[in-house]
């Protein structure tokens, strides 16, 4: 089976078939480096990071750019607010971000562009939409006029007379369905030359000038996330292709993290920051928790998923580690068909979960009936699932992490939890409830649950 992924813009899964054989292109749309990055926001880096990993074991080169936006309003005003200059506010975001990205296991990518080392190139696309008559300057403004643009609407859905973008009218703009190529510089802000005037670029207008510069005029996959299709993306793509550019082959759009049924958001206050997560998980728990659902449904955060979500890595942590106890060290076998199956069915990590699960669950028995050989063959196959998710535990970048002191922790904590569970059917509770108090004294909670005891450290 060929890799098969939902198509925004089409609004149906579609064969992926790169423009260029045997290479692959991803332009991933990056933070606005505005504040400390929270678990809404890596996400979607995760979610295309085992996308990349996935091509790269199907035998593509993969060239991605994932940007930073270290120009915007909000970045302005939450360095204002702090007194501190812009730049500086950007700069320190901007490393939060990749320090997160690389705590989780993000391959780095092959190049992260800065929006504001990128002004020659936004002001050349200026040029071209007006020269070819999509695009107009007003008071020092520049603006996209969205009737010339027959498709527009095609990627979000939305209707031409419905359209709202979100801008506040200002003079000299023709319609107010139009949005802002470039703003006029305003006292105080930063800004650049231009034959317009001096100004700041807008948004839609950044990533359009950075994906092309690198991938070129047409390239394969456009990732971000699924509130960014309007009026992000459907500004991007009126505006690239009405340029002239193919621009992207295919849009995909991971979901959001919730909490409490509505999106993780600074604005909303429902931050579970990426710092403190790290205090509390180790960091691969929290990588296999956001990409263990399918990338386009909605993730309801709770800490007692996540904790659930941990234990059942640790399972397959703890089987690795008693195969090469027991048999030596596992090497990266190959991927179950069903494995692969799952992944190139749109990215159903949910489905190559369960087969990872299930194999794990197999080895086990193996291992347990002394059939050391089927043991370590399914042990190499677990080894090869967990190399394409970017969670192996056996890999250097985990052991370097402290995953040895987490997983003694792990073993003795799981250990106690078994003679728990053992006192309790034998009846015998005084035992069952003194191995409890004595987790709770040593920070560790205990949830009993339809699943078995659950356990998270506790702050």
């Amino acid at each position: 089976m060929a890799l098969q992924l939902f198509d925004t813009a089409a609004r149906q899964v579609r064969e992926f078939r790169p423009a260029r054989s045997g290479t692959a292109s991803m332009y991933i749309c990056g933070a606005t480096v505005q504040g400390v990055p929270h678990i809404g926001h890596v996400r979607g880096a995760l979610n295309y990071d085992v996308l990349r990993r996935w091509l790269v074991h199907s035998g593509l080169d993969v060239l991605m750019v994932r940007n930073v936006t270290d120009i915007d309003d909000k970045i302005l005003t939450k360095a204002a607010e702090a007194g501190r200059p812009w730049w500086e506010w950007a700069a320190t975001h901007e490393r939060a971000f990749e320090d997160a990205y690389a705590a989780l296991g993000c391959l780095p990518p092959s190049v992260t562009p800065r929006a504001t080392g990128h002004i020659t190139q936004m002001i050349e696309l200026i040029q071209r939409l007006i020269d070819s008559g999509h695009a107009y300057a007003a008071e020092g403004n520049v603006y996209f006029s969205v009737s010339t643009f027959d498709s527009y609407g095609q990627l979000s859905g939305q209707r031409l007379d419905e359209v709202q973008q979100g801008e506040t009218q200002s003079e000299g703009k023709r319609d107010p369905r139009d949005f802002t190529l470039w703003k006029a510089s305003k006292p105080g802000e930063p800004s650049w030359p231009t034959p317009w005037g001096r100004g700041r670029p807008g948004w839609h207008l950044e990533c359009s000038a950075m994906a092309t510069t690198y991938l070129g005029s047409e390239f394969d996959i456009h990732g971000g996330g699924v509130d960014l299709v309007f009026p992000h993306h459907e500004n991007e793509r009126a505006q690239s292709m009405a340029a002239g550019d193919g621009f992207a082959r295919y849009w995909l759009h991971n979901a959001w993290v919730t909490l409490a049924g509505e999106k993780m958001s600074k604005s909303l206050g429902n931050v579970v920051a990426i710092p403190e997560m790290l205090r509390r998980y180790r960091a691969v728990e929290l990588r296999a928790y956001l990409i263990q659902p399918h990338y386009r449904s909605t993730i309801e955060y709770s800490d007692a998923a996540l904790s659930e979500s941990a234990q059942g890595y640790r399972r397959i942590e703890q089987f690795l580690r008693r195969v090469q106890s027991s048999t030596g060290e596992v090497q990266v076998g190959r991927v179950p068909a069903e494995f692969a199956a799952a992944l190139d069915d749109d990215l159903g990590t949910p489905q190559a979960f369960a087969v990872l699960h299930n194999t794990v669950r197999d080895g086990n028995a193996a291992l347990d009936s002394a059939k050391e050989t089927e043991a370590r063959q399914l042990a190499e196959a677990v080894r090869a699932m967990v190399d394409v998710l970017g969670i192996d535990p056996l890999s250097e970048q985990w052991a370097e992490q402290g995953g040895a002191e987490a997983e003694v922790l792990a073993r003795l904590v799981d250990a106690m939890l078994e003679e728990r569970q053992q006192a309790r059917a034998n009846r015998d509770f005084a035992t069952a409830d003194a191995i409890r108090d004595r987790l709770i004294e040593a920070g560790i909670a205990v949830e009993d649950t339809p699943n078995g005891p659950q356990w998270t450290v506790r702050d």
